[in-house]
């Protein structure tokens, strides 16, 4: 009875040492299989970050053109759209930039031109009109009429950009209109 004892153990000591050894290659293939994902994984990150920047680069010349060629259409009729409401325009400027307390300011025509207009856009327009006698001192001497130019808007946006005193001007075809009513009234800065 010892021998065969020794020789079941024989066996299951074999058995075991096999399974031990499948179970160890089913886990170096499972290894490799997750550092090829992993590997897979870093690649295909990278493209994305390539295609990101790729994008962003695309985004940024769209979005240049795109409101070029609004300024473009708004800043061919507005001398004559303006002088049509009573407002002697004296020069237009295109893409004034400067420098104040830190942040930079572009004004278009110093008229804020969005391809489509929002309602954080006016705001935001509003602010720099508010203090634009310090961001543009060498106007401090002028009446300065707010305007914002847009090829298409948020619902109600130039209702609020009208109440808030500013010309709404809508680019169409190819040339611009004045959208507000005959009756309004600009605010002068």
């Amino acid at each position: 009875m010892a021998a065969t004892s020794q020789n079941t153990e024989k066996l299951d000591f074999e058995k075991v040492w096999l399974m031990f050894k499948e179970t160890d290659k089913k886990f170096q293939d499972t290894d490799k299989k997750f550092q090829d994902t992993e590997r897979i994984m870093k690649e295909t990150d990278r493209k994305f970050q390539e295609t990101d920047k790729k994008l962003n680069k695309l985004e940024y010349l769209f979005t240049t053109q795109w409101g070029k060629l609004i300024e473009s259409l708004v800043d061919g009729d507005l001398v004559n759209l303006l002088n049509q409401r009573g407002i002697k325009v004296i020069t237009t400027t295109l893409r004034s930039k400067t420098l104040y307390n830190g942040r930079q300011y572009e004004f278009d025509i110093i008229v804020e031109v969005k391809t489509t207009l929002r309602q954080d856009d006016i705001k935001e327009f509003l602010e720099e009109l508010n203090d634009i006698n310090n961001i543009l001192p060498k106007y401090k001497d002028y009446k300065i009429y707010g305007a914002i130019a847009f090829l298409t808007e948020d619902t109600g946006c130039s209702t609020f950009a009208s109440k808030n005193g500013l010309f709404t001007i809508k680019a169409t075809g190819n040339s611009a209109s004045i959208t507000n009513s005959k009756t309004f009234k600009p605010k002068a800065y």
